[in-house]
């Protein structure tokens, strides 16, 4: 049976808390790191009564989308709807752990699980996570000094590449020629004399933040005094798998055909489905953002995609958005597109932690909207 702090990790390995956005509240919320986890249950919002459906259930992680407390407090007493939540956890032994915005645009993450769940196929972000700012540091090195020159650079941080560290290139490029002067201390050759030594190219990449720490070390174990060697800036290749929203395509369909699909697929809410744009155009690319995804609109307004579906959208920007002539608007509930990543994320971690743990998804509707006339 795994303790607290393992399925934290884990957790935290998919969809790390460092990516969430800077006003975000994500992570371990209550729990002890050393407990064990048994069983696991997955709710988009942590209500008195997902609480309570918790703990009776004797659940000893609880995982939320939405963040128990998004601004600071200075108490929680069980006198308030949020303090009761914490309070019912609490006294059943039941951790809580958030992940929001940094499982929003994760591999898996909701919308991800969202276009998925509608059928989607060919996924890509529609704003890519920008990468980790890269440099490629060249030098050129006599051939029996090549190994301890890449050694100190991969000691430094250069050569780290996905799962694998000390990532080098070495070339045979040729013979190296140099002139030693007067003040000059050479390892080889001799000062006043033209020397010929057959060198190597080195080559590796590494964080942009670790440029001046890698230099110094590639110098340091560098046998010339002054060698020969470039840094540049790598280009993002704007090739990763996370970021927001996604886009994917669907067979040709209507958008009335569509949008009932929309409507089959996510659970039953009072919200429903809404529709803007008309019923009987063709839909093949489709854009989804899991949560409030206003703010995406005037990107989609000039994008070649067919449909932009997403929650809480507001009247003016809608139909401004509208009278644009690009694509359609599907809006959903909030929670509805959301809890689709449920399921996902329970499935994920009972396949990584095998039969030690039980998960489950909440059967609560936490839509806040309850009737619709």
């Amino acid at each position: 049976m795994p303790e607290l702090k393992d399925v934290v990790a884990l957790l935290h390995g998919w969809y790390p808390p460092a990516t969430a956005e800077s006003w975000d509240a994500v992570g371990l919320v209550l729990g002890d790191p050393d407990q064990q986890v048994k069983k696991v249950m997955f709710a988009v919002d942590p209500t008195p009564e997902v609480a309570r459906e918790a703990a009776d259930w004797k659940a000893d992680l609880l995982v939320v989308h939405h963040p128990l407390f998004l601004k600071p407090v200075h108490g929680f007493a069980a006198t308030t709807p949020k303090g009761r939540t914490l309070a019912t956890l609490a006294g059943a032994g039941c951790a809580l752990l958030t992940a929001h915005t940094n499982a929003d645009q994760a591999v898996s993450g909701v919308s991800e699980a969202l276009a998925q769940a509608l059928g989607l196929t060919g996924l890509t972000p529609i704003l890519s996570t920008p990468g980790e700012p890269m440099d490629k540091l060249t030098v050129f090195v006599p051939t029996d000094a090549a190994a301890p020159v890449r050694a100190a650079m991969g000691d430094a941080g250069a050569g780290h590449v996905g799962d694998y560290d000390y990532a080098s290139f070495t070339s045979a490029v040729g013979e190296g020629r140099f002139r030693p002067l007067e003040g000059s201390s050479p390892m080889v050759g001799t000062v006043g004399q033209m020397e010929t030594v057959e060198e190597v190219r080195v080559e590796v990449v590494l964080p942009r933040h670790l440029r001046a720490s890698v230099v110094r070390a590639m110098l340091a174990s560098h046998p010339y005094e002054e060698p020969a060697y470039d840094v540049s800036e790598i280009a993002d290749p704007g090739i990763v798998s996370t970021g927001t929203g996604r886009i994917g395509t669907v067979e040709a369909t209507t958008l009335r055909e569509f949008a009932e699909h929309v409507a089959e697929v996510l659970p039953e809410t009072a919200h429903g489905v809404r529709v803007a744009g008309d019923p009987e155009r063709t839909v093949r690319r489709v854009a989804v953002c899991g949560g409030a995804g206003d703010f995406l609109l005037d990107r989609m307004a000039s994008s070649d995609v067919d449909v932009y579906l997403t929650s809480d959208l507001r009247h003016h920007p809608a139909a401004e958005f509208v009278e644009k002539d690009g694509p359609a608007l599907v809006d959903v509930a909030h929670w509805a597109a959301e809890s689709t990543w449920l399921p996902v994320v329970a499935a994920r971690l009972a396949e990584a932690l095998g039969d030690g743990v039980e998960t489950r998804v909440s059967e609560l509707v936490t839509d806040p909207w309850t009737m619709r006339l």
